[in-house]
């Protein structure tokens, strides 16, 4: 079939790289057109600039120019393609609501050009990304109000974990589509072709409202598990000394009506997607005058994990960060990505300059450039001049004062011996990610150790 996905980034790319990879007539548009040059480069650095995937790469390769076509123009494609999917951002207004200006740019520039196409075939406009409940009806309304012919709106959420985006899309657990009419349905399973019936997948066919809610529901929750295990599990952990936090995982997971996912304990979940579903769910049910109080429990919990290793610091080890020097190891918001989109280590960089440090020394294996995008700015605050960056974990430890750890990157597992031959005691280790299991060996060689889910170990 031919296919237009409208947006590039996280979700946009990996879905019209695997599309491709299905033998459909995949086009990826984008109004950036330096983000197109680049997919369209065939450039590996200057691809994961912008999506950094584990697999991508060797798709794009394989399928451009072939089934896969970058365009920054889709006038003259529009006629006859077969379906759109939406990928925008659909960021949080300052109330928790989804900021829906991209959509709708893109929904009225497209009803434009559609209206005036000289095909007749069915068209199905299909929301990828995230989106309020009722957004279908929306789209449907700009469609209407722009005179576009024979057309169906369509909702199928992207269920994609960072990181391991290809591999979801390659086997995914559930394709959920809300259509209003069998003609639609019928379109999205040539689409889905080798997803439909499979003995593994769920493929589920609903209504337009519930498929938009399963995202939220479902996302919603997932937070809710991290939150519980920080919000009890970790608070146990940390008031009992001989509380095993790893025992207590096992132990509670070994029920099978309890879900494994989600029994970690961390500094907080970033990305693009819980913060801002939670906060959008949260909005959506006020508007309905429905209770939001598990919600929003759910979302603070989460917020106070990013900073509250750096209060245990200060009152439980006496830490005074004022002009120290502090290694970061770890910037994006989970480990295989370059995404910082709400990353514990951008609230952490920010409790650190509040308290006066002298420096913050940074390294992650993916994120550096995307860092120095961010924060090398001195217009938005000369603070972040106080950032340094290094090509290694050791780089940056060497000459700290205390070191966190904030994402979960396997290399930081070795950090012990690192440490040890690196710094000297009393040094402060703050492990938000519980990524060295031999602590009680650091700490019997002078160190000094707080690690989420534990008790603050001296010498």
């Amino acid at each position: 079939m031919k296919v237009v996905v409208v947006g590039t980034g996280f979700v946009g790319l990996p879905h019209a790289a695997v599309l491709s990879e299905y033998g459909h007539e995949v086009y990826a548009y984008d109004i950036d057109q330096t983000r197109i040059d680049a997919y369209q480069s065939g450039d590996r650095e200057a691809i994961e600039y912008y999506v950094n995937e584990p697999g991508l790469y060797p798709i794009i390769i394989e399928n451009k120019d072939k089934h896969l076509f970058f365009t920054s123009d889709i006038t003259e494609i529009a006629d006859g393609t077969d379906v759109f999917f939406l990928c925008l951002n659909t960021p949080p207004n300052r109330d928790g609501s989804s900021d829906l200006s991209y959509y709708l740019n893109a929904a009225n520039h497209l009803g434009e050009l559609l209206a005036k196409r000289k095909s007749d075939n069915r068209v199905v406009l299909v929301n990828k990304s995230t989106v309020p409940i009722g957004t279908a009806r929306l789209l449907e309304k700009v469609l209407n109000e722009h005179g576009v012919k024979n057309f169906g709106v369509a909702s199928n959420p992207e269920f994609l974990a960072q990181g391991n985006a290809i591999e979801g899309s390659r086997r995914p657990d559930r394709i959920a589509i809300g259509c209003d009419y069998e003609e639609d349905f019928v379109i999205m399973r040539r689409i889905y072709s080798q997803f439909v019936n499979h003995v593994r997948i769920r493929y589920l066919e609903t209504t337009p409202e519930t498929s938009e809610a399963i995202k939220y529901v479902a996302n919603t929750l997932l937070l809710t598990y991290i939150s519980f295990w920080n919000g009890v599990g970790a608070r146990l952990g940390e008031s009992h000394p001989n509380l095993r936090m790893e025992d207590l995982k096992i132990g509670v997971t070994s029920d099978d009506r309890i879900s494994a996912w989600g029994s970690y304990v961390s500094n907080g979940a970033g990305g693009s997607c819980f913060g801002k579903d939670i906060q959008s769910l949260i909005y959506q049910l006020k508007q309905a005058d429905r209770s939001t109080d598990l919600l929003e429990a759910v979302y603070d919990i989460n917020e106070y994990q990013k900073k509250y290793l750096i209060e245990r610091a200060e009152y439980e080890a006496g830490f005074d960060f004022n002009q120290k020097s502090v290694a970061l190891l770890g910037l994006s918001f989970k480990k295989r990505t370059n995404d910082m989109r709400d990353s514990a280590a951008l609230i952490v960089v920010e409790e650190l300059l509040a308290r006066g440090v002298k420096e913050i020394r940074a390294y992650d294996p993916l994120a550096m450039e995307a860092a120095q995008q961010y924060w090398l700015n001195p217009e938005k605050n000369e603070l972040f001049n106080r950032i340094k960056y290094f090509d290694t974990a050791k780089e940056a430890i060497a000459g700290s004062d205390a070191l966190y750890v904030s994402t979960d990157w396997e290399e930081f597992r070795g950090l012990s011996r690192t440490i040890e031959t690196t710094v000297a005691p009393p040094y402060l280790v703050i492990d938000g990610r519980r990524m060295m299991p031999d602590y009680k060996e650091l700490v019997k060689k002078g160190f000094q150790h707080i690690s989420v889910g534990g008790t603050y170990l001296k010498p």
